[in-house]
């Protein structure tokens, strides 16, 4: 038992700290290109990003894909987390069975690797800790450790940029079409694993939650629970406040929706102060 709480509270120090090597890990192979990357410390895959990483020995995990060999030994070798205050966003592309049947596989896989690249582009610019790219939905964690006390702004500022670099600005309308969720909460965010396989995500009804939102948002839109807006310090001028009733849960949700267009700035939907 003592060893467990051990392991917790180093992954607290990890997750809320920004002076932990989380921190310091993200910001160096940040810069270096390309996409894919690890979810966890942003290592390169790909291009020259990548041959630099394998020369260091940090490559791509053979059993976790989303991981470099590197941090999948850590979450392997600390098993364990610890529940923090973050900020969640959840974006997925709107009407993905409709696009893939139209499309085929071959251009309907282009166009999540597509998607895939742009939002871990703007994930990296704000300071996101990437949970899952997994079918046509993006998930990320906004931690103190990576996005400072402030991690709500990130996290829509990231939803934003997402939008935007999936052409949703663009007269011309979108190339892919997404609705995206931002929530603050609580959640478990540690190592879990089966089968001698280990991933690092967030669990909890603060996930869920979010999960929902982005289910529920139209093409263009970011649902934003009056949590993460009031964390954010965004004002309500020009925001829609709508009441959802989300699958799954007793009582309805109050959230504001952020509408990404033509024409539309981010700053005449919202002012973070």
């Amino acid at each position: 038992m003592g060893d467990l709480f051990s392991q917790n509270d180093i992954w607290k120090e990890v997750l809320e700290k920004e002076t932990s090597p989380l921190h310091k890990h993200l910001r160096l192979y940040s810069i270096l290109p390309s996409s894919p990357r690890c979810k966890l410390c942003y290592a390169p895959f790909g291009g020259v990003g990548g041959l630099i990483m394998r020369i260091s020995g940090r490559e791509r995990s053979r059993m976790n894909p989303n991981m470099c060999g590197v941090c999948e030994r850590l979450a392997k070798d600390h098993p364990g987390g610890a529940e923090i205050r973050l900020s969640l966003l959840f974006a997925d592309i709107r009407g993905s069975t409709n696009l893939a049947e139209k499309l085929g596989t071959k251009p309907f896989s282009d166009l999540i690797a597509r998607f895939y690249n742009a939002a871990t582009d703007e994930l990296i610019k704000a300071d996101g800790l990437i949970d899952r790219l997994i079918g046509d939905e993006v998930i990320a964690l906004f931690v103190p450790a990576l996005a400072g006390p402030k991690h709500a702004g990130a996290a829509v500022r990231a939803a934003e940029g997402i939008l935007r670099a999936t052409g949703h600005d663009k007269n011309g309308g979108p190339w892919v079409p997404i609705g995206a969720g931002v929530h603050t909460g609580s959640a478990f965010v540690g190592s879990v694993g089966a089968s001698g396989v280990s991933d690092v995500t967030a669990l909890g009804d603060d996930v869920n939650l979010t999960a929902r939102l982005a289910s529920a948002a139209a093409a263009g839109e970011i649902l934003i629970t009056e949590a993460a807006r009031a964390e954010a310090g965004l004002t309500t001028d020009g925001l829609e406040s709508r009441h959802l009733e989300l699958k799954g849960r007793a009582e309805p949700v109050d959230v504001w929706v952020m509408r990404i267009g033509a024409g539309v700035t981010a700053r005449q939907q919202s002012k973070t102060v």
